[in-house]
């Protein structure tokens, strides 16, 4: 059973930077499209970024467009979300993600991942991000 475990939240000042990791155990992050939400207080989770299971392909919310790289590290088995230039809307607890293994991928197809909750069976615990001066 994949298990997924997020770190490297924190109090950050405006305009700072950091990087979320994601470690996975129990299960590899191979042939899985990952993915980063995060929900903030009294708002619904949203999808952020994501990277297929296969090729590499990513996908960003309009919102963090130029400021988040998510990257995967399969022989680590943990992704990352490196934030830049962070903003006060960037305040919430960040969730990483995993879908089961994807068939296509093993045939190496390229499929497109998704930023929607569907489809992504394993879920971390969340890790804060407050931004604040």
């Amino acid at each position: 059973q994949l298990q997924l475990v997020e770190s490297g939240g924190g109090l950050v000042q405006p305009g700072g930077s950091l990087t979320l990791s994601c470690a996975a155990s129990g299960s590899a992050l191979n042939y899985r499209a990952i993915g980063w939400f995060r929900q903030a207080p009294g708002k619904e989770r949203e999808g952020v970024s994501c990277i297929s299971s296969y090729g590499g392909d990513t996908i960003y919310a309009d919102s963090v467009k130029g400021r988040f790289t998510i990257t995967r590290d399969n022989a680590k088995n943990t992704m990352y979300l490196r934030i830049d230039r962070l903003q006060s809307a960037d305040t919430a607890v960040y969730y990483c993600a995993a879908s089961p293994p994807i068939q296509a991928a093993i045939l190496k197809i390229r499929v497109p991942c998704s930023t929607t909750r569907g489809g992504y069976d394993y879920w971390g615990q969340g890790t804060q991000v407050t931004v604040s001066s």
